[in-house]
């Protein structure tokens, strides 16, 4: 679902330019889509944040229901599956690398915009990208993409 919404920009000469933005698409999918990083790169970022969302590592605001004690389900059950992928997340995030893993988490898991993280990071504007392509690129090799 689209949720498009009407921000003004700054611009030259305090003039600001009206722009329609999706606010539902994610950081990588906003660079992405304006060829900002390659579709190796893209994939690579979807899938860490497939497993950071598959192992529950996001904030909770509700109560988490305990899994079935009754042996329903079928295949792996929620906890073997949890655990999983917090291996592969944290396996991943190990193979990019100290430096590169803050803004990839940022943007990639927690959806932060490229300027936002690099604030919170305290990095120069526009910087950002060029460390987050590399962590993606890093990223990319460790699950063996072409």
């Amino acid at each position: 679902m689209q949720e498009l919404v009407e921000r003004t920009l700054p611009g030259a000469a305090g003039r600001g330019r009206r722009v329609t933005v999706n606010a539902a698409e994610s950081p990588l999918g906003w660079l992405r889509a304006r060829g900002l990083v390659e579709p190796r790169q893209f994939e690579a970022g979807e899938r860490l944040r497939a497993d950071w969302e598959r192992a529950g590592l996001a904030p909770s605001v509700t109560m988490r229901w305990a899994p079935r004690v009754d042996g329903g389900g079928v295949g792996e059950g929620p906890a073997t599956a949890q655990l999983s992928a917090k291996r592969r997340f944290d396996a991943a995030v190990a193979a990019v690398g100290r430096g590169l893993c803050d803004i990839l988490w940022r943007v990639v898991c927690a959806g932060e915009a490229l300027p936002g993280a690099e604030k919170a990071l305290g990095w120069p504007a526009r910087s950002g990208r060029v460390v987050l392509t590399l962590a993606l690129d890093r990223l990319a090799d460790h699950y063996r993409l072409s």
